[in-house]
């Protein structure tokens, strides 16, 4: 995008807070526990709604895994990406509104806010896993954040960290911006031309 974004709009999980590999490996557990015979089951989730991933196990599992991730969250400490507080600061100082896009329920949400009250306001909008009917890769999230803040999604910025994600942003006509930390650059790279390492690259590039 050569002139500046009306908004950006950011998933969560992967960009601003350091949590895919605490998930990565609470999904390779459950997994080996509750086999869904689905290859490299912790990578093929990534960005979709809880709904979503449940429907991958039996019924009469699904109590039990619902039970553990509440457990799971409920004693979870996010850690912060470092420049991921500069950068919404940055964007608010400049007048670009920023909106948050997550698969995360309200609970997980909950518990992110009570360890980080100045987190969440940082937003213009804040989309959660609850308000959309499709998850990630359908466009639904970014295209309610967009029209929640008045913009028309193709002078947006999405940055995502997951193929699923990435794929949303797209589909939602927004430009897109790849972080590559969770998954390799080569496996980000085919999908968009705009990659950096963390958000901490995305700041400097920014200032």
């Amino acid at each position: 995008m050569n002139k500046t974004p009306d908004a950006i709009l950011f998933d969560l999980d992967g960009v601003l807070i350091d949590s895919e590999g605490l998930y990565t490996r609470f999904w390779e557990e459950t997994e080996a526990l509750y086999p869904t015979g689905i290859p490299d089951f912790a990578r093929f989730i990534k960005g979709t709604t809880l709904p979503s991933i449940m429907s991958l196990f039996k019924p009469e599992e699904r109590d039990d895994i619902m039970d553990r991730i509440l457990r799971f969250d409920s004693a979870l400490e996010y850690p912060m990406f470092p420049g991921a507080l500069e950068l919404l600061d940055l964007l608010t100082e400049r007048g670009i509104p920023a909106a948050l896009v997550t698969s995360s329920n309200p609970e997980k949400m909950e518990q992110l806010e009570r360890q980080y009250p100045d987190f969440t306001p940082r937003f213009a909008a804040v989309i959660n896993g609850s308000m959309v009917s499709r998850g990630k890769p359908d466009p639904e999230g970014y295209l309610l954040a967009a029209s929640m803040l008045g913009k028309d999604p193709e002078n947006c910025v999405v940055v995502e960290d997951s193929l699923q994600g990435i794929r949303a942003g797209r589909a939602a006509g927004c430009e897109v911006w790849g972080l590559h930390t969770t998954l390799p650059l080569e496996t980000i790279a085919p999908e968009t031309p705009f990659t950096f390492p963390d958000v901490a690259a995305l700041l400097s590039r920014l200032l």
